[in-house]
């Protein structure tokens, strides 16, 4: 999938406004993807979303490299959700130092997992990731 594909594959996010109409909007969904287990939490939260048809998965690293396209695919996103392992917040700062407002993150940590090392993940804590991104998708 290209840069510009991501924008023309919207996936329907479904979002009352106070007239009660529908809105479609579109949502990309950035994963830490660090070492650690939260860091894989998030990966794979994101991809669950992804199939639960949230959003769509797009380029972390593309956007630290400032990759000017990818950059520009985030912009012209309706909501970028920024899915973090830890308080490094590492996604939110390459967010941050680009000017990207328009994103909602959610960190794992905040969901009472611990950040370790070499530990398997649970589809619990995964889950944990899912639902709160997936309500604050839903209310933003």
């Amino acid at each position: 999938m290209g840069v510009r594909d991501a924008m023309t594959e919207r996936r329907p996010i479904v979002a009352d406004c106070c007239c009660s109409e529908k809105k479609t909007k579109t949502v990309l969904l950035y994963a830490c993807s660090g070492g650690a287990n939260v860091a894989e939490i998030s990966d794979r939260a994101a991809r669950q979303l992804m199939k639960k048809g949230a959003g769509t998965m797009f380029c972390l690293a593309g956007l630290g490299a400032e990759i000017q396209g990818m950059i520009q695919t985030a912009k012209d996103a309706d909501l970028n959700v920024v899915l973090d392992g830890c308080p490094m917040d590492c996604a939110k700062k390459i967010f941050d130092r680009l000017g990207l407002k328009n994103y909602i993150q959610i960190r794992a940590t905040d969901l009472g997992i611990e950040k370790k090392k070499g530990v398997p993940v649970t589809d619990a804590e995964i889950e944990k990731m899912v639902a709160k991104a997936q309500e604050s998708v839903n209310r933003a």
